[in-house]
């Protein structure tokens, strides 16, 4: 009797999949989007190098890929939610622009409240 009213609701898993497709296919799109010259000037503002721009693509992508493979959920959003507090972070600090690292800030947010959201649900 108590433990039906404790158990957490089933998740619904055309939706988990619609939000991680989403999810997937954002990232996947930004990181390679981060492969193309549009991105060098902001890359060079950071000052740490082209290299930097490459490495965040790569992580962007294999986040996204994470994200859709139902056993490493998890580990892709938490990579994809350190990248985007990086990004926020980088945008206030380094660059001086906090104005612009809402758009980074609201994307993490919306990551740790997806992983909150189905962290107790069941499979």
């Amino acid at each position: 009797m108590f433990e039906e009213a404790s158990a957490p609701a089933p998740r619904n898993v055309i939706g988990d999949w619609v939000l991680r497709g989403g999810i997937g296919f954002f990232f996947l799109s930004a990181g390679a989007e981060k492969f193309t010259p549009e991105w060098v000037n902001l890359f060079q503002e950071i000052g740490a190098g082209q290299w930097f721009r490459y490495f965040t693509g790569v992580v962007e992508i294999i986040g996204g890929i994470l994200v859709l493979i139902p056993w490493t959920v998890t580990v892709g959003l938490s990579l994809l939610a350190c990248t985007m507090a990086s990004a926020a972070l980088i945008l206030v600090f380094v660059i001086g622009r906090p104005a612009d690292s809402i758009f980074s800030g609201g994307i993490f947010v919306a990551l740790a409240f997806f992983w909150w959201n189905r962290r107790n649900r069941d499979a």
